[in-house]
């Protein structure tokens, strides 16, 4: 039998999971009016790209609790790439396989990718040193308001 997660990984975990949520509606907001204007493909990838930065934000403050960093906001599209490449899959097989509505396709291939995405985003993003504020060296953190 596999052990849970300790405490505070289930916690993150939780948190990833609201991060997700918050990205997600996000990016269905962007999705649905591009839907109308392109092939479900094309206003897929536009608005996944477009909920990105968002999502870099809210993982290192809040699901990770680090500071964000250049080198960090550089290496999460690696994050991403991996999401995408999972939920385009999903998306794909979704609507041509399955036929389902390529309105819903996106979010039941979002729910897919998630556990992909947690591993990656999780390497990427979480600092080194379990304990205590991040102490890595690096650029500048990337400030979200206003030149730095």
């Amino acid at each position: 039998m596999r052990a849970l997660p300790a405490p505070g990984r289930r916690c993150q975990i939780v948190r990833f999971a609201a991060v997700g949520g918050v990205n997600t509606l996000t990016f269905y907001a962007c999705y649905l009016p591009l839907h109308r204007l392109l092939p479900y493909f094309a206003a897929y990838t536009a608005a996944f790209v477009t909920s990105m930065a968002g999502s870099f934000f809210l993982n290192t403050y809040f699901t990770y609790r680090t500071r964000p960093t250049w080198t960090k906001f550089l290496l999460f599209p690696l994050t991403q790439v991996t999401n995408y490449g999972v939920q385009s899959a999903g998306l794909v097989a979704l609507v041509g396989w399955c036929g389902m509505n390529t309105a819903v396709a996106p979010l039941v291939a979002a729910l897919c990718a998630l556990p992909f995405s947690y591993l990656v985003s999780r390497r990427i993003l979480r600092p080194s040193a379990p304990t205590g504020p991040s102490t890595e060296a690096g650029p500048p953190p990337v400030r979200s308001g206003g030149p730095a």
